[in-house]
Parts: C-alpha cells; structure tokens; sequence
C-alpha cells in the first residue's frame, strides 16, 4: 500500500471511530452522527473505487447504493418516529432496508464470478451447509414467531419474514465468497462488517419479538462496525484483487474450515433434542428438511472427493508416461513437443489451449497465474484471459530463467496446475540434462575457454579472502590502466563506489545473494572516468577458483545514451524546454500541492501571432531561431517575476508556435493575471536575430484554478481563453471565463449547421450592383452570400464565413458561390446582351489553393456560356503577398483566359505598393474604411487620392465600396475613381430584383444616386 492510500485509509479509520465514539457518547445527536457514520461509508466506497480503480466497478458501486439504502432506511425510520411518535411499519424505510439485501446479494454474486474462474461445487456446498443450520436457528427464532403471530395482517407478517430470509441469502452468498476467493484484506474487512450486519440484524430481531427495542443500544455496534468495515474494504488496495480473475486450486481443508461445518451439521440434532426435553417438539418438519438437505450435501461431497480421487491417479499415469518420454529427448525442440503431448492428454478432449515456453517472470517467486506476460509469449497464446506460469525451476534452487506457459479455460486450468508444474520440473531437467551434454562437449577443449577469456571485453577478477585481486583478465589493463593484481579491489574505484563494492564482497561471503545497485565509478587511463556494471560470486568452494568471481562490463556508453535518450524524451529538441508531457507532469504536481496549500496555481499558453509571416518572409532558419529567443524571453519574463506577487514559474514549449508557462504559489488570480500582463510587456522588444530585427507579438490565454480543478482543465481552460484572445485581435491576454465554455460549444454548433447547411445548399446569393460613377451605368454585381438558418434567422457573413474558414468548409461553400454567380451571370448576358455586366466574387486563400482551382473555374464558365470577362474573383492581400509559386501560375492561366482579378480590400492588409507592378491583377477595391472618412479627413483625401491616381498609372481599375453619400461620390469623381458600390446605389440584392435593376437600367435614362430596398 503506497502512503497516500495508507493516509487516506487512517484519515477514514480515524474519522469514523470519532464518530461512532460520539455517537454512542451522545444519544440526543444520534440521528446526525449516525448519517454520518452511514454516508461516510458511502463515499469512502465511491472513493476507493475512484483511488484504486478495480477492473469492474459495478459491484462495489452496488455495495455503495446498498449501504446508501441501509443508512437512508435508518435515516427514513428515524426522521418517521419523530413525526409520529412512532416507529410505522410497514412504512418507506422497510423499503430501503429490502432493497439493501437484494443489492448486497447481487454485489456479492457478482464479485464471485468475477473473482473465482473455478466454480468449485465444494465451497458451493460448505456455504448451503453452513447456511443450512444457521437458517434453521433462524426459523425457530425469527421467522416462525411471525408465522404463529394472529396479531399480524398477511403483509406485516411477510415484511417481518422477508427481514431474516434475507439475512440467510446474504449469509449464503456471502459464505460462497469467502470460500472461494483468495483470503486478503478486502475479504477479511467485508466478512467481518457482514458478521456485524447480520448479528445486529439477529439482535434487532430479537429484540423486536420481545417488544424491548430502543435506538443506541449494543445492538447498533454491530451495524457501526459494519458501516465502518466495508467503506475500509473499499479504500483497501487488495479491493483491485476481487474483480481480477484468479483461477484458485482446491486447497487442503483447514481444521478451522472442518470445525465450523461440523457444528452446522450438529445444529439440527441439538436444536431435536432441546425441543424434546422440553416435552413437545414444535419444529419437526424444519428439522427433518435441513437433516435431509445437509446429508444430501455430505455424500455430494463424498462422491466429488472419489471422482477427484480418480482423476488423479488418471493425471498421475500421465505424468509417468511423459516423464519417460522426456528422459528419450535429446534436444530442446524434442522437449517442447512432448509437453505439448502430455498437456494435451491432460486437458479434457477437444478443449482449446495453447503452450509457449518463454521468460520467466521473476523465478521460483513468480505468481502461478498472470496476465503480464512477454509480448512473443502472449502472441502465441492468444486471446485466453488467464495463463498459467510454470518457471522452469530445478531442485538445487536456482532461479529459473524460461517458464513453462499454458493457456486455456479458466476452469480447466485451475486442475492442470500442479500436474503442469510437474512437468515443466520434469522439462527443466531434461533441458539441464542436454545442456548439460553439450557444455561437457565444449569443454573438451581447453583452448576454446581460454581463448574465451582471455578475448572477452569484460573484466574477470578473482578476489580473495583480503579483498586483494588474485587474478584478472587482460581486459583489466584497458579499463583501469594497469592489471590490479595484488591491489585490494575497494581501492581501484572511485570513493562512493568503493564503499559499495566492500558492501557486495561481504554480503557474497556471507552467502547473501548479490544485491547489484547503481553502476560502478573507476578511474581509467589518463584520469578517463567510466561507468561499469558488476556482478559478483561467491565461489570459494570451487577448488579452481577459492574466491570471489567478479565480472565488470564497461556501460559508459549506454549510461550516456540513455541520459541523452532521457533529454530528448522530455525536453524540446530546439529550445531546450520542457515538452507537453514534463509540463502536464509539472502541473499535476503544483495542482496537488496547490490544494495542500490553498495557493493558486496559474497556466498561461502563448502563441505567437502571425508566426507563419516570419517563416515566409525570412525563412524558417529564422523562425526557429525566433522560437529560441522567444524561449528565453519568456524564461527571463517568469524569472522576473519569480517571487513577485508570491509566484513561481516555469517555461516549456507545447510545439509549433505554443509556448506554456506555469505559475505555481500565486497568491490569488488576480496575482497570475498581473504575470500574464508582464509576459505580455516583454515581448514589446523587438527581437535581434541573425537574419534580421523581428518584431513579434503574442496572445496569451490565462487560467486558474480557481476555476478548475486538474491539470487537464487547466490546459483546456487555457487554450480556449488564447483563442478568444486571437480572435479579440491578438497581441493581448484573456483569463478564461465560464462564458468562453458556451461560445466554443456554440461556435461548434454554429459548425455543424453549416456543415448540413453546404449539403442541403440551404444558401442564398444577393448582387450589389457596381457602377460607373461618371453615369450611374451598371457595370456588374458582387455576389455576397447569405444564409437564412431555420432557426437563427439570418446569420451575418462575419459570424458563419470565419467559421467556414476554420473548419475548411470555406472551400466546397465557395464553389457552390462561383458556380451560381457565375449562372445568374450569364442568364443576364442573354437576358439582356447589351449590358455586358460582370459579377465579381470573392475568393479564399484556401479555396484558391484547393487542387485545379483554375481548371474548374474555366471549365465552369464555358459549361454556363459565359464570356471570361464576365467574371471577377476578388482575393486578398495576404494571398498575393505571401505567394510561393503556385497561386502566380493559376493567377496567369486565368488572366490568359480572360478572367479578371481584383485586390479586395486594398490598403488593409499587408500593403506593399511596389508589388502592383508584378502581381496579375486588373481591379483595386478600395474598402469602406477608406470612403467612410474621404470627405472630413484631409490625410483621408490624400491617401485615397494617391491609390487612385497609381491605379491609374499602373493602369488599374479602382472600385470604392460602400459608398453612402452624394459628397463621397462627387469626390471620388473628382479625383478619377472608376467604378463604385454602396447604399448610395442600391443594397444587396436577391436574384429577382437585380433582374429587375438590370431591366431598368436597360431601358431608361441614368439617374444619379438611385437606391433600392
């Protein structure tokens, strides 16, 4: 048991004797410290489930609603009789009370057949006969004073009944349990807060017949003791040991086991012969059932103990018979076959099993039956549950090095155990026989072991009695620098490890077996430190040898791999951080002591923003070497505030561009939330790199725990608050709030819909007309999607598109917007062929770079008829700044088919003027944030003044949107802007009307500033 299960099992122990103590102490508070004497135990079983985590849960969950039921009858039957001065019954109480013993009896059912793989009809048999003599008492005491009362209605007399019947069931199954399960302490601690239920059960019984019940009396130890046992059961480690299958051999019968049968069979003539004295016997027939049942089990019992007889001398003719064909063997494979026979014959026939040899696990020590098993062996066997583990041990007591591994059912294998370790004693001599063969064949030759060890790279000494070194292998002067013969061995290593090796020396002598520890330090040539492995034997009884053997192997090599393989297990290969796994590992521990302490414990996770610019304008040499320095940035940041506001901290990096930082002992959150701040300031500096001066910005999401509870909680809490922080515009810390938890899931939910949403096409196309401003003439649309949801109304673009954009939905949502503007574009070609109108639409960075983009956009038009300057994709900045090849090449094989392309919202983004001139594009859409002030900002004018007029120079069109009042109009015109949008015109319209504006257009004079609804 580790210490915190033993702290939380004395905390419990201790907490309920106060109780019970108290209880008993002070009657006027029973029915408090009672509750709490019975729901204590109900949480100690959910916690012990919880702590120790058994392989089912069921049937303790089971014992707990059972002991809930109890302590809520008691409570139920307390709280009656102070509302009405009396007890009542039957009343709901009874209830609870019943139902208890039905989930007691089911809860220990089903740990039995969890628990014994073996069904063994003798324990079956011990526990009827037990129950068998105990039951009768129980009639004559119990139950019989019910049946003869004539006060009692029929359903008073069978509740009355129902309480010892249900005694005697628990009895049964309960005696079944503990007669076939492996003793522990689990076992020991339920079998004894069962004695308790069932003899208060017997007390309360007898007290009730002669009217003298009362609350607080003896009779309410053994109820307490019951509460207070089975919640210890629980919070026990061996609990795990229940649900485990363990196949159990049928043991020999204990004088203990044999004295308390001997007196149940005894109960029935005793109970005969007291009645007879008494001069009328009342009870006949009873007597006569339980005689005749318990003789029945007795010659049962007798006839399995004659059939077992004979199964045995079968098994033991078996075992004669491969015995002598293991002694014909003459190598290792004709050793496995004639096991595999022999545990064939053994086995009923046509019962599937399975036989491996392999590892042992551990020798002679090794548990019979185990599940842990070497990965080669358990392929072999299968899919079996339960394998039985034979080491192949020999008489003189060494520790076996294979293992004999038989796998089948359960039931079965309980009665092939000693038979098969039996044979796997016999296979280890025959193995030892051939081995022993052969070893006398290699050592006819003397040269082949001198050769051997003179040539091994490990060290050989011989030490004697003085600890001086008689002997040693060439291999001595390489690692020590000289042959140590005649030097005492403490001597040759280094202080600490000299200490260890006298320890070993005279342990070995005392015939201690050798207790390696920690590798060895020796000092080598030229002061060159190593790290060796020993191994030493005792044989001084060897007339060749008279002394200590040691073997020394040099692991310098391996000790340093592994601390390198450790490295970079735990820390980030680039950085030199701490991993995920080192910080969760981190956070669990300060969480832990958090509670001990009561000190907020803080987790902040930083991104930083517009990583991937760096890696594309830079490279990504630059990019690693921003994550170093941001790295130590954010390590100096944390060491700052080491100490400041009662925090500690520690950096790792979680992968990518994500970095997390633990503050451990703040003092309250508000105390982490001025952290965060001071994280965030540090990254105002810009960064002095190699390639360059970058300068970086973060966002930093902060959680506590005060509002979660575990690690993981924390981490998910923290990664939810830096996303609302990116999406609040970056550069900015945000502490988690119960509220992020609602918008994520609805923000999900949002994703879902328009997941469904794209498969029904349930989405609408509005055109806003774009026109001359010179004439007010319709020069084309821009498609703008909708999306009517059946139960948000009309959901903004902003809302679902950067949904779309996430999730990638963004992609097959701007196909079906391309493939129907582009259809309502050429239906107004032929509806009205002398207006030659355009629709423009916009395109995403990631729908541009789906495969054969291009190719499909010139394939679509073509199939609708439409003319290549009809259509106008709109893309963003971004998409042209950062191109790397691939957009430029569909860019041109548009433009060389006719298509036009326009910079949407030009001057918001990355705006680099100088790359007009090499990018293929026709049109520049200024944005309304531009038009909103031309007409009261002077630096306004001029900044939309001087797009324009380089349009005009680089031969560009220019597209002002949102455009509202007659005053922006007439000086865009003024200044030579093209084209226009806005309210000013018209709002979006739905299909129809653009048809309708395109008609009206067609057919009557321009007129400056029209509108449509």
């Amino acid at each position: 048991m580790n210490g915190s299960a033993r702290g939380v099992l004395a905390g419990y122990v201790g907490t309920m004797a106060v109780l019970v103590i108290a209880n008993f102490a002070l009657p006027d508070f029973h029915l408090v410290l009672w509750s709490a004497i019975g729901y204590a135990s109900v949480a100690a079983i959910l916690l012990g489930v919880y702590l120790h985590r058994p392989r089912r849960r069921a049937p303790w969950l089971l014992l707990a609603a059972a002991v809930g039921c109890f302590i809520t009858g008691d409570l139920t039957a307390d709280v009656l009789t102070r509302l009405l001065h009396r007890p009542g019954f039957p009343s709901l109480a009874d209830t609870c009370y019943l139902s208890m013993y039905v989930l007691i009896a089911a809860a220990l059912v089903w740990l039995y057949r969890l628990g014994v793989v073996r069904r063994d009809p003798a324990g079956l048999f011990d526990a009827i006969t037990l129950t068998a003599g105990l039951g009768l008492l129980s009639y004559i005491f119990l139950i019989r004073p019910y049946v003869d009362n004539p006060h009692l209605s029929a359903l008073d007399r069978a509740i009355s009944i129902a309480y010892p019947l249900a005694d005697i069931i628990v009895l049964l199954v309960g005696a079944r349990l503990i007669a076939s399960v492996r003793f522990n302490t689990a076992v020991a601690l339920l079998a004894l807060g069962g004695v308790g239920l069932l003899s208060s059960d017997v007390g309360y019984g007898l007290r009730q017949l002669a009217d003298d019940w009362a609350t607080g009396g003896p009779v309410d130890i053994g109820w307490a003791a019951f509460y207070v046992l089975w919640g210890a059961a629980a919070l026990h480690p061996s609990m795990r040991q229940l649900t485990e299958p363990q196949v159990q051999r049928a043991g020999d019968e204990r004088l203990g086991r044999l004295l308390l049968l001997g007196l149940s069979l005894f109960i029935a003539p005793i109970v005969l012969f007291v009645e007879m004295r008494g001069g009328q016997v009342r009870d006949a027939a009873a007597i006569a059932a339980v005689s005749a049942l318990l003789s029945g089990l007795v010659l049962l019992r007798l006839g399995r103990a004659v059939r077992a007889q004979r199964l045995t001398v079968q098994r033991e003719r078996r075992l004669r018979s491969a015995g002598a064909a293991l002694l014909l063997a003459t190598d290792e494979a004709a050793v496995a076959q004639t096991v595999r026979d022999a545990v064939a014959a053994l086995l009923p026939p046509g019962r599937p099993h399975a036989i491996a040899f392999g590892p042992a696990l551990g020798g002679r020590t090794t548990m019979p039956y185990t599940r842990d098993i070497d990965a080669g062996v358990a392929a072999t066997l299968g899919e079996f549950e339960v394998t039985l583990c034979c080491p192949l041990a020999l008489a003189d007591g060494r520790a076996a090095e294979r293992a004999l591994y038989v796998a089948t059912d359960e039931a079965v294998l309980a009665g092939l155990t000693d038979a098969a370790q039996i044979l796997a004693t016999q296979a280890a001599m025959a193995l030892e026989r051939i081995a022993l063969g052969d070893e006398i064949g290699r050592r006819n030759s003397e040269a082949y072991f001198r050769t051997l060890v003179l040539n091994t790279a490990d060290v050989i000494l011989i030490v004697g009695a003085d600890d001086l070194v008689n002997y040693a292998s060439p291999s001595a002067q390489a690692l020590f620098g000289s042959d140590l013969v005649g030097t005492a061995l403490p001597a040759a290593f280094a202080d600490d490890s000299a200490a260890e090796v006298a320890r070993r020396l005279a342990e070995v002598r005392a015939g201690t077996a050798d207790r390696p520890g920690e590798d060895l330090q020796v000092t080598g040539p030229e002061g060159r430190p190593a790290l060796v492995e020993a191994a030493f034997r005792d044989l001084r009884a060897e007339p060749t040898v008279r002394g200590v053997v040691v073997t020394l192997r040099d692991v310098t090599e391996r000790s340093r791999l592994q601390a390198e393989l450790y490295q970079r297990a735990t820390f980030d290969a680039l950085t030199g951080l701490p991993n995920r796994e080192v910080f969760l590992t981190r956070v669990q521990e300060a969480v832990a002591s958090g509670a001990e302490t009561g000190a907020t414990v803080g987790v902040l996770i930083v991104e930083l923003d517009d990583f991937k610019v760096v890696n594309d304008t830079f490279g990504h040499g630059a990019g690693d070497a921003l994550l170093v320095a941001v790295g130590k940035r954010l390590t100096e940041a944390l060491r700052a505030v080491d100490g400041s506001y009662g925090a500690t901290g520690t950096v790792a990096r979680l992968g990518g561009d994500e970095f997390a930082a633990l503050v451990r002992r703040a003092g309250s959150p508000s105390d982490v939330e001025r952290v965060a701040g001071r994280v965030l300031e540090s990254f105002k500096a810009p960064f002095e790199l190699a390639y360059g001066t970058v300068t970086a910005t973060a966002s930093i999401g902060v959680a506590t725990t005060a509002e979660a509870g575990s690690a993981q909680d924390l981490l998910r809490h923290a990664d939810l608050a830096v996303y609302v922080a990116k999406d609040a515009g970056r550069d900015r810390w945000r502490r988690y709030e119960s509220s992020l938890h609602s918008a994520v899931v609805e923000r999900h939910k949002l994703r879902a819909d328009l997941d469904r949403a794209i498969a029904d096409e349930a989405f609408l196309l509005h055109f806003q007309p774009i026109v001359t401003l010179a004439d007010d003439r319709t020069r084309g649309f821009e498609a703008l999607v909708r999306w009517n949801h059946p139960t948000r109304g009309m959901v903004p673009p902003d809302e679902f598109i950067s949904v779309a954009e996430e999730s990638g939905l963004i992609v097959p949502l701007g196909y079906w917007v391309l493939s129907s503007a582009i259809t309502a574009a050429a239906q107004w070609r032929i509806a009205y062929p002398t207006e030659e109108v355009y629709v423009s639409v916009n395109v995403s960075a990631r729908q541009f770079r789906s495969p054969d983009f291009a190719q499909w956009v010139l394939a679509e038009i073509e199939r609708m008829g439409l003319p290549p300057g009809g259509l106008l994709l709109e893309m963003t900045e971004s998409l042209l700044l950062h191109d790397d090849g691939e957009v430029a090449a569909e860019l041109a094989a548009l433009r060389q088919a006719g298509v036009r392309i326009a910079i949407d919202d030009f001057g918001t983004g990355f705006s680099s003027l100088s790359y007009l001139r090499r990018l293929p594009v026709d049109v520049l859409k200024l944005d309304k944030s531009f038009i909103d002030t031309v007409v009261s900002s002077s630096e306004q004018h001029a900044v939309v003044n001087m797009i324009v007029q380089l349009a005009r120079l680089l031969k560009l069109q220019v597209v002002a949107e949102g455009i509202e009042t007659m005053a922006e109009r007439e000086l865009l015109v003024e200044m030579g802007c093209d084209h226009g949008q806005g309210y000013l015109f018209s709002r979006p319209l739905s299909y129809g009307d653009a048809s309708q504006w395109l008609s009206e257009d067609s057919s009557g004079p321009q007129r400056g500033g029209r509108t449509a609804a």
